[in-house]
């Protein structure tokens, strides 16, 4: 049996994955996709660029992370059933996901979370020497965010469905009780929250390009790591958090349900009633370390294969 996946090459988290299973599954990969059994569409948004006449002869397994019915237009579902005439299986990351797609087609759906690194995400002891190295004190409360909030490339527009104005409510509410919150900023994109923090007095600190050693040791300086999305395929951020037993609260996105405990889960409204339960998220977090997780992903490819 043979894999080849398509590539994505925007430094987003599936190059990572891509690059991770192409590391560790050295004896099932192939980079000629004419010699492989199946197509592992793992970025399914540049799926075109794989040439049709393979796409009609092997087997094609798609990944899909979600689904925004509220933009979901005539071209979007054009493109998803030009695709899907293609498909054998679809591969989902969450069971919300998978509860979307069943309103869209009949093919064969399995939920299986990405896996998650424990080279690259782990817990450290020594939190203040941390803090102190990251230019925090040990009295801070160090809210973390680790994503995107633009919508587009002109870095005003808010992307509703990751919640940045949701974190924006919850932080500036805590803000008024803890004269020592501060948030803890890293990824691409977070003009619109940075705008909106300094507009409301909230002191914050962003890593813009943070690697994996420093992403790691950011969170392992925080108090709290918010999920406020409306809408989420992962958010990968709940494994990385649990892993590294960062304290976390989420909305009911994703796979939430599946790795944190129910009280670690909120309404935006009620976010106050949210406690983190960094013990049951850490335990549900090892079924995903490698290489336990990467064997769901091999159990699956080998039952297609050989169906």
């Amino acid at each position: 049996m043979k894999i080849y996946t398509n590539k994505l090459k925007e430094s987003w988290i599936i190059d990572r994955v891509n690059e991770e299973w192409n590391q560790q599954n050295s004896d099932l990969i192939t980079h000629k996709v004419k010699e492989s059994d199946i197509i592992w569409i793992i970025a399914n948004w540049v799926w075109k660029k794989v040439p049709k006449k393979y796409l009609q002869n092997k087997k094609v397994v798609v990944s899909v992370y979600h689904i925004d019915f509220d933009s979901f237009d005539k071209e979007e579902e054009k493109n998803f059933y030009e695709l899907d005439q293609y498909v054998h299986t679809y591969h989902v990351i969450s069971q919300k996901t998978k509860k979307q797609l069943k309103k869209l087609t009949d093919k064969e759906i399995i939920s299986i979370p990405f896996w998650i690194n424990q080279e690259n995400y782990f817990y450290i002891d020594g939190k203040k020497e941390l803090r102190e190295k990251l230019g925090f004190s040990t009295s801070d409360f160090l809210v973390g965010s680790f994503q995107r909030d633009t919508e587009g490339h002109d870095l005003k527009s808010p992307k509703l469905i990751k919640g940045p104005d949701i974190f924006l409510n919850i932080v500036s509410e805590m803000n008024k009780r803890n004269e020592n919150l501060k948030v803890v900023l890293s990824g691409t994109r977070r003009q619109y929250l940075i705008n909106e923090l300094n507009k409301i007095h909230v002191e914050y600190k962003y890593f813009e390009m943070a690697d994996l050693h420093l992403l790691n040791n950011l969170y392992n300086v925080l108090d709290l790591y918010l999920v406020t999305s409306r809408l989420e395929g992962g958010p990968q951020a709940i494994l990385e958090s649990a892993i590294t037993k960062t304290p976390i609260i989420s909305t009911d996105v994703g796979v939430a349900s599946e790795i944190l405990h129910q009280d670690s889960i909120f309404e935006p409204e009620f976010y106050q009633n949210a406690k983190p339960n960094t013990e049951y998220a850490f335990q549900k977090s090892e079924e995903y370390i490698i290489p336990e997780g990467m064997k769901k992903f091999r159990a699956m490819f080998s039952k297609i294969y050989e169906n």
